[in-house]
């Protein structure tokens, strides 16, 4: 029997083995604490950030936690959703409302804590890793693999673990933390629809637990469907300035009739009118002729999703425990893509399709004929886990597990043209005008003058396959080694095998170049770690005048990594209980991360990104320096970008290298209980430093850094080419690459309120985070990139100030929530000062719920997202839809209604 089917077995195995109790629970879903791991006692919880066993919630790292009730508050129904209202996220991360999903990932749901990367967020499930999720080769879990409604907690720990739980941990941990406690069966709905009446969101949620003194069983189902927003129904079309002042279209160069340059260099268009004279051509017009791309897009693509969970336990003995968790989700999920874009075909003045009597090159031309692309994914993810934990004679716990995933992905596109084909049309000594040809001619200048013959020949629908392994052994042992006078002396330690897996294989025809779409290359890669850690909680002070608890912590972890030698990981903690109301925390860590499959093995590939040129009017602009830079790079003084997309190389890059960290945080818990009791503020300073940080530059920042650099010295003048007739940028590297150092601090302020006026209970969370300073060193001694207070240019929004809060007033059944979120102002990479877009405004979501439970089994809700209906800020160098799809809200005042009950 394979590896893989014996952890299927023995998983499915753990799930029945569990007798049933048949009992009811009168109770509703809350938030719970971990189940005791490696065999602890009832009370004792393993809190995120430590492996060690404790009675007290609380851990010395800033955390935030989202209970189960805290979701249910908000109707929110994805955990994508639910994080990436924090405030500790931002940066960019994949989600539904993003048109640039993360690579080879489109549908999967990412968090980017910090906005340090996704790469660089490590994401648990009951302490434990999952396999990558999304169509081959990919960096992170897709966050939707759990169901929301097997959660209990969901805890985002904002520190570096990497001494903890390993490689990856970086920025920090989200860990999502299931029930143990359910018992029943409960079913809910939920229906959500925008004010436009699009964007329809329908979620059913099932989930049934049965218990008994020897264990239990738990399974749950979510169902959810999306329908698309089209995004010119948010933003009609691409804006930018193009006199001072004014916002106007500004769109794609590629035309529907083509665009072409004559010998002399002047550029024509061809006939654009459906059914018009196909020898027409005038000279080429921007505001006349240029293609409108947002009717082919989304603002938000459709995703159909079944994510399924099982959990089992069960005493073997009184001191030995079996366990098994299955997890499996079948995702579709489609987007739409403008026509593709036809470049650079030569054709001679003797083709009788050329009207112009002369040799032309078409440098673009849309294939508007067949219609827009249709990109889908399919996907398939699964994750089995079995263990053993119990406990032995001196009361120490253990626990040994293994866990197997495999994520496994088809993804495609529709109307791709196979560009030999092409050239077939064109070539008339291969090509026949004559009925039936086997390869007929085609005719290119003007649109509406591709038979359907052609069409037939030339298009074709692309499909790629790929997927990702991770396979895991753990084994850990924690307890108490001796007792000092404050209290006993507490350890963990454990050793871990992981192998992860990442492959992708492109259709043929974009291996080969042939297909005219991002030519990419096969991508297969494997790394394995092996590890131990050691973690140690020593209690120095207790119960005296100033020190009710002083208690030191530190943990060291080595690991030996097959493709980059071995590392060592240290932690140190320290955590100062004054009294009843006053905390003090502090903690030093280093982290250690080697490149990822596709960051490594990854081929490279080419796609027409958003990206801003900086010499585009550049002659207008005033900066000396700009003007200078642009006329050495020989653009032309009246030079204007065509479009919003530059052909940008991304991909992997074999010579990186590991990137190592530090991080320190100090903070503060006050619980004034005497003065408000229910009331418990915090407030910690964060300061992370990147080491040889594994980085892809986007093209906007690299051009914008190049062109503002005396006489173009800046390396990143190195990672593009331009025309020489047109100054278009036609070649651009976005590759990854180790930049010197990444630098980043600031505060994290909460506030979290438990109590009632009058007969209301009332309870407030409120998260704020300021952005002191993030810099990106590029090289040693190179000129700092900052980040702070910045925004847009495919980077995501970094902005000062960033908060969220949930206020919910309850009595008698009848509860109401209000919830907000706060974007801080920012500035655009890439304007100059006085220019629109240059600086966005404070930017605040308001949702509001009300919802009336029956009794504790049943619950109807109403709730209204984005209230006010605010609108998404311009952003000059967006990603699109004219704003930073990373950071705000395209869809607009929303409604949803919810219902749940319970058997």
């Amino acid at each position: 029997m394979t590896t893989k089917k014996l952890l299927l077995t023995t998983a499915a195995f753990a799930a029945t083995i569990a007798t049933p109790a048949f009992a009811q629970s009168d109770a509703v879903p809350q938030a719970g604490a971990d189940a005791a791991e490696a065999g602890g006692n009832a009370s004792d919880i393993v809190v995120t950030g430590s492996r060690i066993r404790r009675q007290d919630l609380a851990g010395v790292g800033p955390a935030t936690v989202v209970s189960a009730e805290q979701i249910e508050n908000t109707g929110l129904v994805n955990i994508e959703t639910v994080l990436q209202r924090l405030p500790a996220n931002a940066g960019f991360a994949g989600n539904q409302t993003s048109a640039y999903w993360a690579n080879n990932g489109y549908g999967t749901a990412q968090v980017n804590l910090r906005g340090l990367g996704i790469k660089r967020t490590l994401v648990l499930l009951n302490g434990r890793r999952l396999v990558a999720g999304g169509t081959g080769a990919n960096s992170s879990p897709d966050l939707n693999m759990i169901p929301v409604v097997a959660l209990a907690r969901t805890d985002v720990l904002k520190d570096g673990a990497s001494a903890i739980y390993g490689a990856d941990a970086m920025a920090g941990v989200v860990n999502l933390v299931t029930r143990t406690d359910y018992e029943g069966l409960g079913v809910s709905l939920r229906q959500g629809i925008t004010e436009k009446g699009d964007g329809s969101d329908f979620t059913a949620d099932l989930i049934w637990g049965v218990r008994n003194d020897r264990g239990g069983f738990m399974a749950a189902v979510t169902y959810q469907k999306t329908q698309a927003v089209n995004m010119a129904s948010r933003a009609p079309c691409s804006l930018a300035e193009t006199t001072p002042g004014a916002l106007s279209c500004v769109n794609s160069a590629s035309t529907i009739g083509g665009r072409a340059v004559l010998p002399n260099g002047q550029q024509i268009n061809f006939n654009q009118t459906l059914g018009g004279n196909g020898n027409f051509f005038e000279p080429y017009s921007a505001v006349k002729h240029n293609f409108n791309s947002n009717p082919f897009l989304n603002a938000v693509s459709p995703v159909e999703r079944v994510s399924t969970a099982f959990f089992a336990d069960y005493d073997l003995t009184d001191n030995i425990e079996a366990f098994g968790e299955f997890l499996y989700t079948f995702r579709k999920s489609k987007q739409i893509a403008t026509p593709g874009t036809l470049r650079n075909l030569a054709i001679s003045a003797s083709n009788p399709t050329n009207p112009t009597g002369q040799n032309i090159v078409l440098v673009q031309r849309r294939l508007a004929e067949p219609g827009p692309r249709h990109f889908f994914q399919e996907t398939d993810t699964w994750q089995g886990t079995f263990g053993l934990r119990g406990k032995l004679s001196n009361d120490w716990g253990w626990e040994v597990a293994g866990a197997f995933g495999r994520n496994t992905g088809v993804d495609g596109s529709t109307n791709i043209a196979n560009l030999e084909r092409v050239r077939n049309t064109i070539d008339t000594t291969k090509c026949s005008l004559a009925a039936g040809a086997s390869i007929p001619c085609g005719d290119y200048l003007g649109f509406g003058d591709l038979t359907p013959q052609v069409l037939d020949y030339i298009l074709f629908t692309s499909r790629d396959r790929g997927g990702n392994e991770l396979a895991t052994f753990t084994a850990d042992l924690n307890g108490d080694l001796f007792k000092l006078p404050a209290g006993p002396v507490s350890f963990a330690a454990g050793v871990v095998y992981r192998k992860e897996k990442g492959w992708r294989d492109p259709d043929p025809l974009t291996v080969l170049g042939i297909a005219n779409t991002n030519q990419q290359s096969p991508i297969s890669g494997t790394s394995t770690a092996k590890e131990a850690y050691l973690e140690l909680s020593v209690p120095i002070l207790a119960d005296t005048p100033f020190f009710e608890a002083l208690t030191a912590g530190g943990a060291v972890r080595y690991s030996d990594y097959d493709l980059f030698g071995s590392d060592w990981n240290y932690k140190a903690s320290l955590d100062w209980v004054i009294n009843d109301s006053f905390r003090l925390r502090g903690t030093y860590g280093t982290g250690f991360r080697i490149p990822n499959v596709p960051e490594l093995f990854g081929g490279v590939s080419e796609g027409n990104l958003t990206t801003t040129d900086p010499c585009s009017r550049y002659a207008t602009s005033g900066n000396t320096t700009l003007i200078a830079n642009c006329q050495a790079s020989g653009v032309p003084a009246n030079y204007v970008q065509l479009g919003t997309t530059i052909l940008t190389t991304v991909g992997g890059n074999e010579n990186l290298k590991p990137e190592s960290s530090t991080t320190w945080t100090v903070g503060t818990v006050i619980s004034p209980k005497g003065l408000v009791p229910g009331l418990s503020l915090t407030a910690d300073w964060f300061d992370i430093r990147i080491k040889d940080a594994i980085r892809a530059i986007p093209g906007s920042t690299k051009l914008s850094i190049c062109y503002a650099s005396q006489n173009l010295s800046h390396p990143f003048c190195d990672d593009f080419t331009r025309s020489p007739l047109t100054g278009e940028v036609t070649f651009l590297s976005a590759q990854p690459i180790n930049t010197g150092r990444e630098e980043m601090n600031g505060l994290d302020l909460g506030l979290v309120y438990a109590g009632g006026i009058g007969s209301v209970n009332i309870s407030l969370d409120v998260n704020l985070t300021y952005l002191n300073k993030y810099v990106v060193l590029p090289f040693p001694g190179g000129a700092p990139i900052d980040f702070d207070g910045f925004i847009g240019g495919g980077n995501g929004g970094y902005s000062k100030w960033r908060g969220y809060g949930v206020l919910t007033a309850e009595k008698d059944g009848i509860s109401a929530t209000w919830s907000t979120q706060w974007i801080g102002k920012a500035t655009d990479f890439n304007a100059s000062p006085g220019e629109i877009g240059y600086r966005t405004p404070n930017v605040f979501y308001h949702n509001l719920q009300l919802a009336y439970e029956i009794d504790e089994k049943t619950r109807f809700q109403l709730g209204v997202d984005n209230l006010f209906d605010r609108k998404a800020p311009y952003i000059q160098s967006f990603t699109d839809a004219n704003t930073d799809t990373m950071t705000y809200d395209l869809l607009g005042r929303r409604f949803y209604v919810g219902f749940r009950t319970a058997f």
